[in-house]
């Protein structure tokens, strides 16, 4: 994924702050049990919050202590390993892979060397990944291969692109009940805004590398932001619907603050073009 996904950490209480770092850290933690020292590099915000709307709901959050992956001499407040952050872990290696093949396709033999070489380091990784989750990983495989036949085309369509992609995320939920069908709009939504997001913020680079971007094949090489912006807030819109009919407990604050200020302010930033600096902070730190 692509590190769109955060909250906005001046209107976070110190509550759902310790939360959001918890659960990030108690990632990192369950994918160096599950997939050795190579997995927690993958970590980013786009799947904490995969962890937090997988978690069942809870009115109040544990914690355990471990050792930080970044810095083994000390210790950090984590959530403990459950379902939720298996799922996340699972779906978090299985979206890496496959999005590092999709990069190794797109570029050239010398450009492409550092995907293929991220490949053979996580491939170990991917084939649990895979045998824990075989339905995901062939939705995602699937979705992808649906996805270049689009961009090969040069589809003109930012519905047909968008949904391609949006099913793929869809697919991380638990298809069970009504908690599954509000996690699968949610995550659909979610994943169409990731979509146009990154291309937009792409838009520039594809142009100039000569690469289909669905924003240019849509608009022109000028593109639209104010037609964009009006399909990327109706997704906005339906993942804050899709949020209220759900059960989330102690993590709902932490999911409103991302759909609702996280994100309208990473859709500016991407338009305005201040998103190159912005995506290198970190939300911990007291000045962002």
């Amino acid at each position: 994924m692509f590190g769109y996904v955060r909250p906005l950490r001046s209107e976070l209480k110190c509550k759902d702050f310790d939360l959001y770092r918890a659960s990030y850290c108690g990632l990192c933690r369950c994918l160096r049990r599950r997939f050795g020292l190579i997995a927690p590099l993958l970590l980013n915000f786009d799947f904490t919050f995969l962890t937090l709307a997988l978690w069942s709901p809870e009115e109040r959050p544990s914690y355990c202590r471990g050792r930080c992956h970044a810095n083994p001499l000390i210790k950090k407040q984590m959530c403990p390993d459950s379902p939720a952050l298996e799922l996340a872990a699972d779906e978090s290696v299985i979206l890496a892979w496959w999005k590092l093949r999709d990069a190794v396709a797109d570029e050239g033999f010398f450009q492409g060397l550092p995907a293929r070489a991220a490949c053979l380091a996580l491939k170990g990784a991917y084939r649990k990944a895979a045998r824990r989750r075989p339905d995901f990983d062939r939705t995602v495989r699937g979705c992808l291969g649906e996805l270049a036949r689009l961009e090969q085309e040069n589809c003109p369509s930012l519905d047909r692109t968008a949904d391609t992609f949006a099913r793929l995320l869809q697919a991380a939920a638990p298809a069970e009940g009504k908690q599954g069908q509000v996690l699968e709009q949610l995550l659909y939504h979610l994943g169409r805004w990731i979509y146009l997001a990154d291309a937009r913020d792409d838009l520039a680079e594809d142009l100039s590398h000569g690469r289909y971007n669905p924003v240019a094949a849509r608009y022109g090489s000028e593109g639209d932001d104010e037609a964009l912006a009006l399909t990327m807030d109706q997704s906005l819109a339906q993942m804050g619907a899709a949020l209220q009919l759900g059960e989330f407990g102690c993590r709902r604050p932490l999911l409103e603050n991302i759909i609702y200020l996280g994100l309208p302010l990473v859709q500016k930033s991407v338009f305005d073009g201040s998103w190159a600096q912005i995506k290198k902070q970190k939300i911990w730190r007291n000045d962002t």
